[in-house]
């Protein structure tokens, strides 16, 4: 967790740099397009920030109100991270609403590009590292701005080819008609973020591929049990929880039943990183013929 929360700090600062010099564009050529790729940065540092809190409340140990653990605080980061997309899309729409009256050149085009340009490689390589990470330790809130740069670098590349166009053309009206473009781009990824989000907060279930290792798991080390049957699954930020029925020999000891047990949660957890597993178990009397993993 120490490692996430660093991650998520390290976004902070590389949204600051990128701010800066996203702006810094923007003053010296006036552009309303270069406009809303800055103001996008600024939405970038704040959800950053968010992050940061989100990771640190997410890895508090379970408490008394808490006993399941705080993980879903990661998906309150990527709903406000979304919310926050969608109040810059509006900004920007008022941004180029006004330049579309009051049409002018750019100044210093090459100078601004080149500096949108540094901007965006830097979020690009940046972005490839979040969306890697979390994936790698299944924090939704670094996949979510991992994400939310990925898309910033789209706008940003077209953002970069518009501006070069109004400078080869003249066509000043290509300057806020990109950056309603870029708004309307930005609200597609707030939405995306938003109910990805809402759907972890609703407990979705694990990914087929997923489900499916977890019935292989079971299949393959539960020798003893007549079967398992009503497996469940819910993610909880990095946490997933796992619960199944497990039917035994009526005659078989507690303790018996408790190595079967120790055996398959060793073997789903191995699975499925950070998973909790739980075990109803049963006599063969509770055998059911539907939703049935058997064993061995």
């Amino acid at each position: 967790m120490i490692t996430t929360v660093r991650y998520a700090v390290g976004s902070v600062i590389v949204g600051i740099i990128v701010f800066l010099l996203k702006y810094v564009a923007y003053a010296v050529t006036g552009s309303a397009a270069l406009y809303s790729d800055a103001l996008e940065s600024i939405i970038n540092i704040v959800a950053a920030g968010a992050a940061v809190v989100a990771l640190r409340v997410s890895a508090m140990p379970a408490d008394e109100n808490h006993p399941y653990g705080h993980h879903k605080a990661e998906y309150f980061s990527a709903v406000l991270e979304g919310v926050l997309i969608v109040i810059a899309a509006l900004a920007i729409f008022r941004e180029a609403a006004q330049t579309f009256f009051e049409l002018h050149t750019l100044n210093a085009p090459l100078r601004g590009l080149l500096l949108n340009a540094a901007a965006t490689v830097i979020n690009a390589v940046w972005a490839g590292v979040l969306v890697r990470q979390g994936r790698r330790v299944k924090s939704p809130a670094l996949v979510a701005d991992g994400r939310h740069l990925y898309a910033d670098v789209v706008t940003s590349v077209g953002v970069f080819a518009g501006v070069v166009l109004v400078g080869l053309t003249g066509w000043l009206w290509l300057d806020p008609t990109i950056a309603i473009l870029v708004a309307i781009n930005i609200l597609w990824s707030g939405w995306q973020l938003v109910r990805e989000s809402v759907g972890g907060l609703m407990d979705e279930a694990v990914s087929e591929n997923e489900l499916n290792r977890i019935r292989t798991a079971i299949f393959h080390h539960s020798e003893g049990a007549y079967q398992a049957h009503d497996l469940r699954t819910r993610h909880a930020g990095r946490r997933t929880f796992i619960d199944f029925h497990l039917v035994v020999p009526g005659n078989m000891s507690v303790d018996e039943a408790h190595v079967i047990c120790d055996r398959l949660e060793a073997a789903i957890e191995d699975e499925v990183a950070d998973s909790t597993v739980t075990i109803h178990v049963e006599p063969e009397d509770k055998a059911k013929v539907s939703n049935v993993y058997l064993p061995q």
